[in-house]
């Protein structure tokens, strides 16, 4: 029977190491979760290792012994952060799976545009969790609850400068109508707001996403913009979508209307952003994500301005998780072993 060697490099728990290995007898997985925590520590940016690694966390075995270790795994499963150096130190990989399920997280390493399969849990994710973070910045921004911290600060308030908005009725443009993007439409669509949105390729009537009452295609954004009360940016990061959101964009926006991005930081020009503010173009803007956000704090002229909330990347985060990324590793690894496709596999020109 053929031997089929897994490495885990990310930490799995013992019900999840149960599940990988009941997917088939010929899987050996080696659980070395943990063992890369001090190389990470050493190659990643401080603010990176800060957020994920415990403060005490060092790794595990030698050099050579984690080398040995992904020189073994044909099959890798992974996560943020992961060895830069993977590709060439894992010489009979064939298949890479991160349970994160944005790809942009892979551009730092040498797997990107390798022979490496790779594939993502794009669409298995916090998607519920992602989306009900839309809606509290939308209502954030919304109700004026942001006047409440600049009365504070005043020590007086000024009941005009609230200026709430009713949702029903307003337009909300959903960027990149995927897992997240369609989670975000159908819970907006149940506050009574109009849904339309974007992706890829745009999508026949007869086969709208729940609460969807448009979506077109990636050409179509420019059009949707000067009609939407809200744009929230789901897309992935890709050659396509970097600097997506650039003067020209915040131009055609709606006076008064509301950006929330919970896709990545380089998909908006904070400099745009910040002039779009300052000209009072915006209500305001939700950034769960900025340029560099694992390297330094956010930029002044957005993180000081009451009109801009941000988050350090915790949108995902709940006290129920959802991530079902073992789940779709479960699925690839039995079409693997069958020599089925595999889903999610990136495609390095696309960019996911």
């Amino acid at each position: 029977m053929r031997r089929l060697d897994v490495l885990a490099i990310q930490r799995i728990s013992a019900a999840e190491k149960a599940q990988i290995e009941a997917v088939d007898p010929a899987i050996r997985l080696t659980d070395a979760g943990g063992w890369f925590d001090g190389e990470y520590r050493e190659t990643w940016p401080e603010r990176a290792a800060a957020r994920y690694l415990a403060p005490t966390a060092k790794g595990s075995g030698s050099r050579s012994e984690r080398d040995r270790l992904l020189a073994e795994a044909e099959v890798i499963l992974g996560g943020w952060p992961f060895p830069l150096d993977l590709r060439a130190r894992a010489k009979r990989l064939k298949w890479f799976h991160q349970r994160p399920a944005g790809a942009s997280n892979l551009r730092l390493g040498d797997l990107w545009g390798s022979d490496v399969v790779v594939t993502t849990s794009r669409g298995a994710g916090n998607t519920l969790a992602m989306a009900e973070y839309v809606v509290a910045g939308i209502l954030y921004f919304a109700k004026g609850f942001f006047r409440a911290g600049i009365d504070r600060e005043a020590g007086a308030f000024d009941h005009r400068a609230y200026r709430p908005l009713l949702l029903e009725g307003k337009t909300l443009c959903v960027v990149g109508a995927g897992g997240i993007g369609c989670e975000v439409g159908r819970l907006s669509a149940a506050l009574g707001m109009r849904v339309v949105g974007t992706r890829r390729y745009a999508a026949p009537d007869a086969s709208l996403p729940v609460g969807f009452s448009r979506l077109g295609g990636a050409g179509d954004l420019d059009g949707l913009l000067p009609e939407s009360d809200v744009v929230a940016i789901c897309c992935q990061w890709t050659p396509e979508t970097t600097r997506l959101f650039d003067r020209d964009r915040f131009a055609r926006m709606k006076a008064g209307s509301v950006l929330v991005n919970v896709a990545r930081g380089e998909i908006v020009e904070e400099e745009a952003l910040a002039e779009a503010l300052a000209h009072g173009r915006l209500r305001g803007a939700v950034l769960d994500v900025y340029v560099g956000e694992f390297e330094r704090l956010p930029p002044p002229a957005l993180w000081r301005d009451p009109r801009v909330l941000v988050t350090p990347h915790i949108s995902s985060y709940s006290d129920h998780d959802r991530h079902r990324a073992i789940d779709m590793f479960c699925d690839n690894l039995r079409a693997y072993l069958d020599g089925a496709p595999l889903r999610n596999v990136v495609d390095w020109q696309r960019g996911y």
